[in-house]
């Protein structure tokens, strides 16, 4: 069990990684994980921009 946590975990992707060897439903699988990734960037960054701009108005006022 301490093997599995001394243990780094791969990452699902990496960026620049050889492509050749991935099936093409590999390749849309880590499309569609990718979006989903970009999806919660955006989605942070929304949040963060609401908050920042909430706390602007407070100091504005």
């Amino acid at each position: 069990m301490d093997e599995d946590l001394a243990r780094p975990k791969k990452k699902a992707y990496e960026i620049g990684e050889d492509l050749s060897m991935l099936s093409v439903e590999e390749l849309k699988e880590r499309i569609g994980t990718l979006k989903a990734e970009i999806e919660r960037l955006e989605a942070s960054i929304r949040g963060k921009e609401a908050s920042r701009n909430a706390a602007d108005s407070v100091f504005k006022s």
